[in-house]
């Protein structure tokens, strides 16, 4: 290491080297030696050869982006390194395929091979530091490299191992009225002005461009949906304007801006349920609703005060797992039970032409097979990486705005149903923005408690585990947690929501995670297996980007009369897409999926190597069965009246069920099943 940093501080090393082969990169860097006098120029030629020639047989660069070319000959006097980072990746030969940018080119005198040796261990620990990594890939200059170095060493120092805590400090009860709150400011109040400043970098406009679409797209698309399930009470308009408003407040005063607010599937199906009731009980349906979401925010308000966040604890990837599966399916049945609406109107409208019917389906499989193809795009051979990431990040409203142009090609000939929005900024249904608060009869003003409840059961979970999976150690957030104050202001804007009949928004996961990608600096890792995936390094943690997304979702309220040019067959596909996209990754479905596999080509997953299969099906079994009493009782299948309005304290009741599974499977087996994140024997070991 001693090494590495005199040749830093010396000056030896070459910061984006413009290459396009290993012969360019030895070149100029032998160059750079004999240029320090370390190297005598009559010899540089020999000492290239042999360089040459070592590559030629063996290819030294060893994975990971690393590569450690090296020489040994009598032309040296002393051992000398040079650190090397180019502007482009290629491709050396690595043994995991990923593009080489760093190299640390060894040179020295023969017999000092102990010297080597040690070189060449002090390098793969270096590079095994994600942090150094990123720093090095980031540094300007020389004191940025020194700097990096030194931060290494501090961090590699032996010290006293510390107790793994059981619980993150973002979950610990303080034990105390609004203890959790005051530990969440005092926690994230310090780094307010560094969350500002780190906004203003490149990387964020193009975070911003992307999530500014990657977050319309869904708007417009709960905002169309939920304007049919309430026969418009609440559609489109009131969808972008609580995005806007709720997204704006949220970037500003939140605990964690990279959770991004927005309509998630559960609280649409509990506003259909709720506007279902309203009809039941011929109640005015904006008025209660409104009831509702002000008892939300009192019993959110109070969860917030009194630190019930920290019951996250008990939620684990058994409860994630159900839940995130019932998001998937609401998504892909309210898509296909649309389209199968509209072949059963035209079926039942005299002398209809079936070519409405045709052209929905054929908009909807449209939109979702463009969506999907592009969104994988990423790992495609095909042109430029920037390129193939503008695609894949842009997939949905590439297909969003591809299906309206065919739609639009054949709308003097078919009849399509389009997006219910007002021609300019309004109501979707005319009426006052302030709902009238006492138009219902005093006892709705109680009752409304109970589903306010069930209601502030969904927010309490949507807003947590979106949260948890943000702040996953796997991300490296570095600004810490704030469960506690992001609860309180969703319970707040959701109070505000209501006065004016707007939507109620919650963290919405997808989004929240593609907002933190977006701001990630990543790099491939290759598993034992041989499959390649990403591996986050660094985030660049800021608000700027969360409130520059919903400032211009708000300036799109501007667009309206384009808006309604986009027909609901379109929204539906894109419906069908973000359920069968929000599929992949839940272990539930892969281990479902090892029902129908045979068992010899089982993958190589830990929990396989680590319980006995009958074990694994039963554990799915249970989560299967847990998920259809869900989705029964959702659907209110079993004839009570609107019994689906009671599907959030089942969600709850989960944890529970995870508890009474312990005294039937085994702790070791239950804990590899139920294990929160991958464990670290499945990582690549490149060194």
């Amino acid at each position: 290491m001693k090494l590495l940093q005199k040749a830093l501080a010396d000056g030896s090393f070459v910061l984006d080297l413009k290459a396009q082969d290993m012969e360019s990169i030895v070149h100029q860097a032998l160059n750079l030696v004999v240029a320090q006098g370390a190297l005598s120029p009559e010899k540089r030629d020999d000492v290239e050869v042999a360089l040459l020639a070592r590559e030629r047989q063996v290819s030294t660069a060893i994975g990971h982006s690393v590569a450690v070319p090296h020489v040994y000959l009598d032309a040296f006097s002393e051992p000398a390194i040079v650190f090397i980072r180019l502007a482009h990746p290629l491709n050396l030969g690595a043994p995991d395929g990923i593009p080489t940018r760093f190299l640390f080119l060894l040179m020295g005198p023969t017999g000092r091979a102990i010297e080597h040796i040690d070189a060449l261990a002090n390098i793969a620990r270096l590079m095994s530091d994600d942090n150094f990594r990123y720093d090095a890939g980031e540094a300007q200059n020389q004191q940025d490299l020194v700097q990096a170095l030194r931060a290494f060493r501090e961090r590699s120092a032996p010290r006293p191992v510390p107790e793994k805590p059981t619980v993150t400090e973002g979950l610990r009860y303080s034990g105390r009225l609004f203890g959790g709150l005051i530990n969440d400011v005092r926690r994230r109040l310090p780094h307010y002005v560094s969350d500002i400043r780190d906004g203003l970098h490149t990387q964020t406009l193009g975070a911003t461009l992307f999530l500014f679409f990657a977050c319309l797209a869904p708007a417009v698309t709960f905002g169309g949906v939920m304007g049919v399930a309430t026969d418009g009470k609440i559609g489109a308009v009131e969808m972008l304007l609580a995005t806007a408003i709720c997204g704006v407040t949220y970037a500003l005063f939140s605990g964690q801006p990279l959770i991004i607010l927005g309509g998630t599937g559960p609280l649409l199906i509990f506003t259909a349920l709720l506007y279902g009731l309203c009809a039941d009980w011929n109640l005015p349906f904006l008025p209660v609703y409104t009831w509702v979401g002000l008892w939300t925010m009192l019993f959110v308000v109070i969860m917030a005060v009194t630190d019930a966040s920290c019951l996250m604890r008990f939620f684990t990837r058994f409860t994630d797992e159900i839940f995130a599966a019932l998001i998937s399916l609401i998504f892909i049945y309210e898509a296909v039970h649309a389209l199968v609406e509209i072949f059963v109107e035209v079926y039942h409208e005299e002398g209809a032409s079936h070519d409405r019917a045709l052209l929905s389906l054929l908009l909807a499989l449209g939109t979702f097979y463009i969506a999907t193809n592009l969104s994988s795009f990423r790992r495609s051979r095909y042109l430029l990486p920037q390129m193939r990431e503008f695609m894949a990040d842009f997939g949905p409203t590439i297909a969003l705005t591809a299906m309206t142009l065919v739609a639009l090609f054949f709308r003097n000939d078919v009849g399509l149903d389009p997006l219910p929005a007002p021609k300019t900024f309004g109501p979707t249904t005319p009426r006052p923005w302030l709902v009238a608060l006492f138009e219902p009869p005093p006892w709705v003003w109680l009752a409304a408690a109970g589903p306010a409840l069930l209601v502030s059961v969904l927010v309490y979970l949507d807003q947590n585990i979106t949260a948890r999976l943000v702040n996953n150690p796997d991300n490296r957030l570095k600004k810490g947690e704030a469960y506690h104050l992001d609860l309180l202001l969703v319970g707040l804007l959701i109070g505000v929501c209501s006065l004016v009949g707007l939507p109620w928004l919650v963290a919405a996961t997808v989004r929240s995670l593609n907002h933190l990608r977006s701001l990630a600096t990543v790099e491939d890792v290759v598993s034992s297996n041989g499959d390649s995936r990403q591996r986050i390094i660094h985030v660049r943690e800021n608000r700027m980007t969360g409130f520059c997304i919903h400032l211009l979702i708000g300036l799109s309220l501007l667009l309206l009369p384009y808006l309604i040019l986009i027909p609901m067959a379109v929204l539906y596909g894109l419906f069908l897409f973000m359920g069968v996209v929000s599929m992949s990754g839940n272990q539930f479905f892969e281990r479902l999926n090892l029902w129908l596999t045979d068992s010899s080509l089982y993958p190589a997953a830990h929990y396989i190597r680590r319980v006995p299969i009958w074990t694994i099906h039963a554990f799915t079994l249970l989560q299967l069965v847990c998920l259809g009493v869900l989705w029964l009782v959702k659907t209110s299948v079993f004839g009570l009246v609107n019994i689906g309005i009671m599907f959030p304290l089942f969600i709850a009741l989960l944890v529970p069920i995870r508890f009474l599974a312990a005294r039937f499977i085994a702790p070791e087996h239950l804990a590899a099943l139920d294990a929160e994140e991958e464990p670290e024997d499945e990582e690549t070991q490149w060194v």
